[in-house]
């Protein structure tokens, strides 16, 4: 067990410390980064829509035609008893299944016969402090230069580190995507935009990753009559925006205050951000503890 990560884990069918657990050189998750993975946000032990979760973990192994290892209820029962043994309230959930060890490396898929690795443990949600979310936080924005299916949760996320290191040594906290001169999402995150008022959404398309988090935000706005247009974001609305923020499970909703050095609106968190952040916790505690 070390601080971010609890024991037992799963690997391949047994729960077991994570100093047992050992996956081979030969791994195509190793060698290829030829996997998938998801993320389960737990709140007081109780999962946070598993099942959405896992029918995406579902469709992106349909989508790099990877056999799942488990059914609805084998991933359940797992998550479940991880959760269970974990130190920590509030978590995070990882499942990652890759293609599996072979005995030779080869860019063809192995034989049918060749077992997948699963591998599930729970981490502390580690959420932002108030005194971030007050001061917001800086980014910058890079070409998009993953491949073109964004949408599928793949572990072969080198573009989004690159993208995300660059970030980090401009000391900033995240890295917007721009392609064609469009925004997309951030490196680890999906961005919102207020303009006059009005929350602007990247739509869900093959070169955005769909997040449950960027679902519920829409959810709230639609919920409190929050006016929400769900469109193609230009390159300069997001340079002229008034708030532009970054959601996800861990960041929840937090304000991007300066944007390539720039100050976004006032240089401070915004009205429609602090309302969002709120009708968040809102639901947080009404909702996502409940189960």
């Amino acid at each position: 067990m070390t601080p971010y990560v609890a024991d037992p884990v799963y690997f391949n069918g047994q729960f077991l410390p994570l100093s047992e657990a050992h996956v081979s050189p030969l791994d195509r998750g190793f060698l290829y980064g030829d996997g998938v993975y998801e993320i389960i946000p737990v709140y007081s032990r109780r999962t946070f829509r598993i099942d959405e979760h896992l029918k995406r973990l579902e469709a992106t192994l349909a989508g790099i035609k990877l056999r799942n290892p488990l059914d609805l209820a084998g991933w359940k029962a797992v998550v479940e008893k991880l959760v269970a043994a974990a130190p920590w309230e509030d978590q995070s959930v990882y499942l990652q299944v890759t293609r599996g060890a072979d005995n030779k490396r080869d860019h063809a898929f192995p034989p049918a016969s060749i077992a997948s690795t699963s591998f599930a443990f729970s981490s502390p949600m580690l959420t932002p402090s108030a005194e971030l979310r007050a001061s917001g936080v800086a980014a910058i924005t890079v070409p998009d230069q993953r491949w073109a299916r964004c949408d599928l949760k793949v572990i072969s996320l080198l573009a989004n580190i690159l993208a995300r290191q660059q970030a980090v040594e401009e000391g900033c906290a995240e890295a917007l995507l721009i392609r064609d001169g469009f925004l997309k999402e951030g490196a680890a995150s999906n961005i919102f935009v207020v303009k006059n008022g009005v929350l602007l959404a990247p739509p869900k398309t093959h070169l955005m990753l769909p997040g449950i988090t960027y679902d519920v935000v829409l959810e709230l706005a639609e919920s409190y009559g929050q006016p929400l247009e769900i469109r193609e974001i230009q390159e300069t609305e997001l340079r002229n925006a008034n708030e532009v923020w970054m959601t996800s499970s861990t960041k929840e909703v937090l304000a991007i205050t300066t944007l390539d050095g720039q100050p976004v609106g006032n240089g401070k968190p915004g009205p429609v951000g602090e309302k969002m952040w709120q009708w968040y916790q809102d639901f947080k505690n009404t909702v996502m503890r409940k189960g």
